[in-house]
């Protein structure tokens, strides 16, 4: 039985390897073909790509992830986008960035939290003010600081310049998920007591 089904829609299964088909999600992980529960949720992938959310900042980490961590394939983890169109694979690898009307919807950990350019909760509705990722995150190569707070809002600091960027964010797991108030969403991994976020490699 499955529990999300995401039909028709151009599969990235790795970051050079496509498909044009439907992909399957049982609990947390993608899952061979299955039949569907009559609860099974549905996301229409026609006319869409299924992409990994790729952090690869992640793999000059000091315990990066297995080579093939974000590839869609049976047995991985159901963590991906659904975006409108096809997606490029730099795109893909370097820095995602969603305009709400292309997002049909996010997936982490087989849970959806982002469906038709919105977010299934709140900003901050999880938070724990003792959560001690709620704090300053800092690439001093890149002159960008980020802070986020237990509302469930962020602000940049980039090249000595406050509120660069504002928005909202969603944890969820190892993920955050920002909803720019310019109006796009991007995406980011905390590994290895770092924040990695389009490029940055962020230390509290």
């Amino acid at each position: 039985m499955t529990d999300l089904i995401v039909t028709g829609a151009i599969l990235q299964r790795t970051p050079t390897d496509t498909a044009v088909g439907d992909l399957f999600v049982r609990g947390s992980m993608i899952t061979a073909e299955g039949d569907p529960a009559a609860d099974s949720a549905v996301v229409d992938g026609r006319g869409a790509s299924i992409v990994p959310l790729f952090v690869d900042t992640v793999f000059g980490s000091p315990e990066p992830p297995a080579s093939d961590a974000f590839d869609l394939i049976p047995g991985h983890p159901a963590t991906f986008a659904v975006i409108d169109d096809r997606v490029g694979s730099d795109e893909i690898r370097h820095m995602l960035v969603v305009r709400p009307d292309r997002l049909r919807a996010v997936v982490v950990d087989g849970s959806v939290i982002v469906r038709d350019g919105h977010s299934l909760r709140p900003a901050g509705t999880d938070l724990s003010p003792s959560d001690p990722r709620l704090t300053a995150w800092t690439d001093p190569r890149r002159d960008m600081t980020q802070y986020l707070t237990a509302d469930g809002r962020y602000s940049e600091t980039r090249g000595g310049r406050r509120d660069a960027w504002t928005g909202q964010f969603w944890i969820d797991g190892a993920r955050i998920t920002y909803l720019d108030d310019s109006g796009f969403w991007a995406f980011g991994q905390f590994h290895g007591g770092q924040l990695h976020h389009a490029g940055f490699v962020l230390e509290s």
